[in-house]
This record gives C-alpha cells, structure tokens and sequence, in this order.
C-alpha cells in the first residue's frame, strides 16, 4: 500500500471515530487531545499513523471498520505501516 492509499484510509478512520458517539470519547481519552485539538493534532507527523493503531487495538472495532469502509481488515495493518511512526522505517518525531 502506498503512502497516499494509507492517508486516505486513515483519514476515513478519523471520519469513523468521529460519527461513532461511543468511539469518540474514547479515542479523544485514550490520545489525551481534545476535539477542539483534532485539526491541530493532524499536523503532527504520527497522528493518522495513530489513528489506525487506536482502530487496530480493539477488534470489533476494526471489523466494524472494515465494514464500514469496504476493505479487508488486513488493509489497516498495511496501511498502518505505510505512514510515518507506523514502523521503524520512518522517521520518529520527538
């Protein structure tokens, strides 16, 4: 998967989060960010690298996932690496 492909899956995960009333607060308290902090948080280098390790951690939530973007849960993994701070092939911020 190509990095552009990834950004584009994470982006709808981020979409997925956000419409889900129970995923949300979660997602905002696990991450520590507010909603209002969002925007600014996807500037950051790991952010939608982050977004697809929050969907990956809890299974039924990377199914329902899946399902809802039409994609073989494998493809998260795959894009999960594809962007930066996914694996060690990137650069990590600090």
């Amino acid at each position: 998967m190509d990095r552009d492909s990834a950004e584009n899956l994470a982006i709808s995960a981020l979409v997925f989060i956000a419409e889900d009333p129970e995923l949300l607060p979660r997602f905002l308290a696990i991450t520590g960010i507010s909603a209002s902090m969002i925007r600014t948080a996807a500037s950051e280098p790991g952010f939608l690298a982050g977004i697809l390790g929050f969907i990956l951690a809890h299974e039924p939530t990377l199914l329902r996932f899946a399902e809802h973007a039409g994609v073989d849960p494998g493809l998260v993994g795959q894009a999960l690496r594809a962007l930066p701070t996914g694996d060690e092939r990137h650069e990590r911020s600090i």
